[in-house]
């Protein structure tokens, strides 16, 4: 079974300023298709506000252009997901709720991020999982042989 994931910004934000470690893999593992990413426009946009703000990009020596140039990249590979209804949500951090609604409208086998307590309040109400990076990278590797 392929994998589908929305990935969080924090895990985006990782792995953008580390070359080590899960959210690193998660990100080569999304650029070489190893799983489905599913991508929104106000979570590409989530990403772009995040990952060019002057403390992340001077934290890897980067430029604006460089992350929009990997940004660009996701977002050729990845599926699509269009937000057709909003949900009403109450995620404790409503920049969680772009999050949540691409994984809802996406049909998304998880969702991955670092913030699992912030997902976990609605995990029930809707039925979905919110994993860590390293469970993702093991999973895309199970599947991926």
């Amino acid at each position: 079974m392929f994998a589908s994931y929305v990935v969080d910004t924090d895990v985006m934000v990782a792995a953008f300023r580390s070359s080590l470690g899960a959210s690193r893999r998660l990100l080569l593992a999304a650029l070489e298709r190893q799983f489905e990413l599913l991508l929104s426009v106000p979570l590409i946009l989530e990403y772009e506000a995040v990952l060019t703000r002057p403390l992340h990009l001077a934290a890897r020596g980067l430029t604006r252009a460089e992350v929009c140039r990997v940004l660009d990249d996701l977002a050729a590979i990845a599926q699509p997901v269009h937000l057709g209804s909003r949900w009403r949500l109450r995620l404790t951090d409503p920049d969680d709720d772009m999050v949540l609604e691409t994984a809802l409208s996406g049909n998304a086998s998880a969702i991955v991020t670092f913030s699992q307590r912030d997902f976990a309040t609605t995990a029930g109400n809707f039925h979905y999982r919110v994993i860590l990076p390293a469970t993702a990278v093991q999973q895309i590797g199970r599947s991926n042989p």
